[in-house]
């Protein structure tokens, strides 16, 4: 069982960045509550306020697999469909050595 840090970069669509504020808000607190959620952090870029992005640590690959198969999940990739021009997703390890 090996720990999963994650970062999406979202990147809002001209004018939306506020709505999409608002809805990534919304998913961090039951994200949070989840089984095998280590962290979950919603970060806000101090350059561009279009761009926001979240650093997550899970459990596992199972405890992220639980996340997008959860319903609030769902829901937050429904309601951002139309306000995001971006999403780059990335999967890390640490270097060792």
């Amino acid at each position: 069982m090996e720990e999963i840090t994650i970062t999406a970069v979202i990147k809002a669509k001209s004018g939306r960045e506020h709505e999409l504020r608002g809805e990534l808000i919304k998913v961090v607190g039951p994200t949070r509550t989840e089984h095998g959620c280590l962290e979950y952090v919603l970060n806000e870029s101090m350059e561009d306020p279009r761009v926001f992005i979240f650093y997550e640590r899970w459990e596992d690959q199972a405890s992220v697999q639980t996340h997008l198969d959860s319903e609030h999940y769902r829901e937050y990739r429904r309601a951002t469909e139309e306000l995001v021009e971006s999403r780059e997703i990335y999967r890390l390890q640490p270097i060792t050595g």
